[in-house]
């Protein structure tokens, strides 16, 4: 059962301000000119204004993000591991890249951080059902983020992307989740 880290609300702005550093004080000014870019800008960019400011304004627990630079179409975001899961602890970064599509296509989102995940390929893209057959324009950041962060501790192993962490999934729990322990220390140095 994965829940979300709510314990590190306060961390998570003072980790995602390390993090992207300068990005997200250029990505925090976007809100105080959203209305002015909104205005000026495609249904792509102003929904993602508006996911923006939803993330901003009222943030899952254990999930951030923002725009990279001035660039409203490309995200750095971070994903707290759930308390009480093998993945407890972790800070694991992940980049979204959105298209003019959005949000009638979802983005291409990778993980920038090590992983080892049932799920998740060497190259960290996302083995994920809303990032691909199941998407709706229903779903904004927030939710693409959850959604990733509820797979870390609830993989499925019977459509691998990562076939070695599969079958220690399914196999050898114990040793899965010593090499997940292993990817969380990981997390904590620079990429």
């Amino acid at each position: 059962m994965c829940r979300a880290n709510s314990s590190l609300f306060g961390a998570i702005r003072l980790f995602i301000v390390l993090f992207i550093g300068p990005e997200y004080s250029k990505a925090s000014s976007l809100l105080a000119v959203g209305s002015q870019v909104a205005r000026m800008s495609t249904p792509a960019r102003k929904r993602l204004m508006r996911d923006f400011k939803r993330l901003q304004q009222d943030p899952p627990a254990g999930i951030s993000g923002a725009p990279h630079d001035n660039n409203i179409m490309l995200w750095n975001a971070v994903i707290f591991g759930p308390d009480d899961t093998p993945w407890d602890g972790g800070t694991f970064k992940l980049t979204l890249q959105f298209t003019e599509d959005y949000p009638n296509k979802p983005p291409t989102v990778r993980f920038v951080s090590r992983m080892f995940h049932p799920n998740i390929y060497a190259d960290g893209s996302i083995c994920l059902d809303i990032l691909q057959n199941q998407w709706s324009p229903i779903y904004d950041v927030a939710a693409i983020l959850t959604s990733i962060q509820s797979l870390l501790c609830d993989p499925n192993p019977n459509s691998p992307a990562n076939s070695e962490a599969a079958r220690m999934f399914s196999e050898n729990k114990r040793e899965y989740n010593r090499k997940v322990r292993d990817i969380v220390e990981q997390s904590w140095t620079a990429d």
